[in-house]
């Protein structure tokens, strides 16, 4: 049989066990050593297993994945939150829709310490949902800003799925987290939009409250001044070369665990939980990554990714159009699939296609920005109904929610998410300018 039509029923394989709701990990790995077998042969996958673990699991820029999720336990642990909730709150609450604006902000800067979405969103939730109960505002604002909110852990830096995608492409992880930086501040610009917009339409889904006074802002503003040294220490660190973002992220669990000690939020038996929860996360990743490094290494042993690259290089298609055909593969797959699974699966096969055609950029240029608009895209998947796992996140916390409101909730910041990626296609510079300004 061909090796590419070989493929070709190893991905079905896949997608039809993934739709079976088969451990991806586990789907992905299994598939993969068939595959492997058929294409070369049982001694020869004993031989690349014998090894691949080590090759794998002991690369150092691997270790960042682990440090950052521990970050993030442990500042979910300390409060920081609920800090950043009230010093968001104090400045915009007031305004019509502010509460849901301050949880989008709020969500903004968790997510450059946690760097994971789920962990931005619930922990987001457990601070802004009872308050914004409190003010009257309805169940699908609520809900709808909080899960839209939470997809910023997956963009703005530290990104785990991010370091993901450039360890999968070669990438700079730096220059990635630089160009996620412009991307990640539209998302904010566009969710408040959208509840600007919204709270206009239906004015009783996002009352007014009382306004802040300077004292209480100022004070607010204090309670997260710990917060802001840690995103500035850590990430104008690498971004300044002054360490490596394995290093940057080594000094963001020492400052996140200091501080959390000295404010009090961290006690020896939560710490420990803390690494035990990071043991438990990075394991599943680490699996999915093994389960997906077999898989792609079948896949490349039948030269799939190059055939399809190849074919699409000399076919009389216009670039654009392809990649709007990626865009909407991943917007129809993020119903299924979650975002680590997705780009472990597709970035082997898209990336050297799209890398194979001609937009008028740099090939670094290209790579950042379809990175980029990949995750933006699979941020979409996280609060896109029928499985989108920030809304079961939500739903798991607003009992008193019903589904339907959440799924509705998240109609604007959908709409707000297709803008955004309308202009990143557009513009590619969105993706790189600021990488071409600070790297020179």
């Amino acid at each position: 049989m061909d090796p590419v039509t070989i493929a070709l029923i190893m991905v079905a394989v896949l997608l039809g066990l993934i739709f079976l709701r088969m451990p991806i990990a586990l789907a992905m790995g299994a598939v993969g050593a068939a595959g492997y077998m058929v294409l070369a042969s049982p001694f020869a996958l004993m031989a690349y297993m014998n090894t691949a673990w080590v090759d794998k699991f002991m690369s150092y820029e691997l270790a960042i994945v682990p440090l950052f999720i521990l970050m993030g336990h442990l500042a979910t642990r300390t409060g920081i939150s609920g800090a950043i909730f009230s010093a968001s709150n104090a400045w915009i609450g007031h305004l019509k829709g502010g509460l849901a604006m301050a949880s989008v902000m709020g969500c903004a800067m968790f997510g450059s310490i946690s760097g994971s979405s789920l962990a931005t969103a619930s922990t987001m939730a457990k601070v802004a949902l009872p308050e914004m109960k409190k003010h009257g505002y309805s169940g699908a604002l609520s809900s709808g800003s909080l899960a839209a909110g939470g997809t910023l852990g997956i963009l703005i830096p530290p990104s785990v799925v991010l370091i993901i995608y450039a360890l999968l492409t070669e990438q700079n992880i730096v220059k990635l987290f630089l160009a996620a930086t412009i991307p990640g501040t539209l998302a904010v610009i566009g969710f408040c939009t959208a509840i600007a917009i919204y709270v206009r339409l239906f004015p009783e889904e996002g009352p007014t409250h009382e306004k802040a006074g300077m004292a209480a802002r100022l004070r607010a503003l204090k309670d997260i001044w710990h917060v802001v040294a840690i995103f500035v220490i850590v990430l104008g660190g690498i971004y300044g070369g002054i360490f490596t973002p394995a290093e940057g992220a080594s000094v963001g669990v020492t400052l996140t665990l200091v501080f959390g000690i000295l404010k009090g939020g961290l006690t020896p038996r939560i710490v420990m939980e803390c690494l035990i929860e990071t043991a438990a996360s990075t394991a599943m990743i680490f699996a999915i990554v093994f389960g997906a490094d077999i898989f792609n290494v079948a896949l490349a042993l039948s030269r799939m990714p190059a055939e399809v690259a190849a074919y699409f290089s000399a076919a009389d298609i216009a670039p654009m159009a392809i990649m709007l055909a990626m865009i909407a593969f991943y917007l129809v797959m993020g119903c299924v699939m979650d975002s680590l699974s997705m780009i472990l699966l597709t970035v082997p096969v898209f990336f050297p296609t799209v890398m194979a055609l001609d937009f008028g950029l740099l090939p670094e240029q290209q790579a950042m920005w379809f990175g980029i608009i990949t995750l933006v895209v699979v941020e979409i998947g996280l609060i896109t109904p029928p499985v989108g796992m920030n809304l079961f996140v939500i739903a798991s916390m607003a009992r008193d929610i019903p589904m339907k409101q959440i799924f509705a909730g998240t109609i604007p910041f959908i709409m707000a998410e297709a803008v955004r990626i309308a202009l990143l296609v557009a513009v590619p510079g969105f993706s790189f300018w600021l990488v071409d300004l600070v790297a020179g």
